[in-house]
């Protein structure tokens, strides 16, 4: 197969061009173990379903500690003792997969039950679970901060603000300027370029955006601020920093799953933000304001924009989920289903950064910490935004 030709690539135009060549090589596949192939009317078929999903799907057993052999051979006789139609024994599985998981390094990692007598039950999330033993855990800041108290407190008059609610999902962002040429951007999740095409009032807040940055003499400086963002559309890496740039941005690699052999991998393939049409080159600083919650395409965000000679990360370690996720008809790898769980959610894809280092479970590190402080928050002061005009006046 051609793949190697794809280290030449952007990783945004990958993802097509890699299902092209599968699906030109498809008669050179392995034959897949499907998960959902696997009848599950039981819980020893239940495991074997998820244990065999997991061996070929999830793209991170070169990098993650777990003993996945050693959970077979803990786990395989134990479910094989539970009763599918006991309600305590299903309760006893799920703790079962709960243990199972815990250390998981894939950040995105979870998983949903069809079962409905665990439709109380929690998803089981390895990484948000970490997060909750932490000393120093606290909860999100409040998204009312960033659509009402920032644009009151630290934006100039004229701010843009839009709210965009649909079924499950609510999109808001706030543009605005800080002092004398600071253009300050807020979105809760990266959906932009379809929110964009969908809605008005969310098209004329980004427009305001827009045009505060790339019509006229270059800005004094930018901030990006993807705070409580839980990531979204690769997409909109093109469409939010394509316009900052006049030529590709290499900012990671990638790597995918050949077939179902846990540790064969393609090659690390170079990950690139492009230019969009009537971009222009922001030579000002661009601050990315990123925190525990940014997580996913968050992330990535911040990376790329580390990437800039201009750019800068200042705010608290990522999440730590960075694999880019689509279907696993494309790479042989990531998300599946069974009879008995309704999504097992992980990556795709592996990233790594510039500097070689995969930050997948560990959260990628600001160049410059500046803690959230939820009490100094509530009194209306937000450290880690002074800090981004701060570092700007600098410049």
């Amino acid at each position: 197969m051609k793949i190697y030709t794809l280290t030449t690539r952007s990783f945004l135009i990958a993802i097509p061009f890699m299902l092209l060549a599968f699906c030109s090589c498809r008669k050179d596949m392995p034959e897949l173990e499907r998960p959902n192939d696997y009848v599950g009317g039981n819980f020893e078929e239940i495991f074997e379903a998820y244990w065999n999903g997991m061996n070929n799907n999830y793209v991170f057993w070169d990098v993650d500690t777990t003993d996945w052999d050693q959970v077979y051979r803990r786990y395989k006789p134990l479910f094989a003792n539970l009763n599918l139609n006991d309600t305590a024994d299903v309760r006893t599985g799920y703790t079962y997969f709960k243990t199972m998981t815990n250390g998981l390094v894939d950040g995105h990692y979870s998983i949903q039950f069809r079962s409905p007598i665990l439709r109380d039950s929690a998803s089981i999330n390895p990484s948000f679970q970490r997060m909750q033993r932490m000393e120093d855990f606290r909860n999100q800041i409040n998204p009312n901060h960033f659509f009402n108290t920032i644009p009151a407190i630290y934006l100039n008059s004229g701010a843009s603000r839009a709210l965009v609610n649909a079924p499950g999902r609510q999109t808001f962002a706030v543009s605005g300027s800080m002092e004398e040429g600071i253009f300050y951007l807020y979105f809760n999740t990266f959906n932009l370029r379809n929110t964009y095409n969908n809605s008005e009032a969310f098209a004329a807040t980004l427009d305001h955006f827009f045009t505060n940055v790339l019509e006229g003499e270059q800005p004094r400086g930018i901030i990006i601020d993807v705070r409580n963002n839980f990531g979204g559309a690769l997409a909109d890496l093109d469409f939010l920093l394509g316009r900052m740039i006049t030529s590709p941005l290499h900012f990671a690699y990638t790597k995918s799953k050949l077939d179902n052999n846990r540790l064969d991998y393609t090659p690390w393939i170079p990950a690139r933000v492009n230019p969009v049409a009537d971009a222009k080159q922001i030579t000002a600083p661009i601050v990315v304001l990123a925190d525990r919650y940014s997580v996913s395409m968050a992330e990535i965000t911040a990376m790329a924009v580390k990437a800039m000679p201009n750019g800068h990360f200042i705010g608290e370690r990522t999440w730590g989920a960075m694999g880019p996720l689509t279907g696993n008809f494309v790479y042989n790898g990531g998300q599946y289903s069974t009879s008995f769980m309704d999504l097992v959610y992980t990556s795709s894809l592996q990233l790594k950064g510039l500097d070689n280092q995969s930050y997948e479970g560990i959260g990628y590190p600001p160049d410059q910490v500046v803690p959230v402080n939820l009490a100094a928050l509530a009194m209306g002061r937000d450290a880690q935004l002074e800090a981004a005009v701060q570092l700007i006046n600098r410049q």
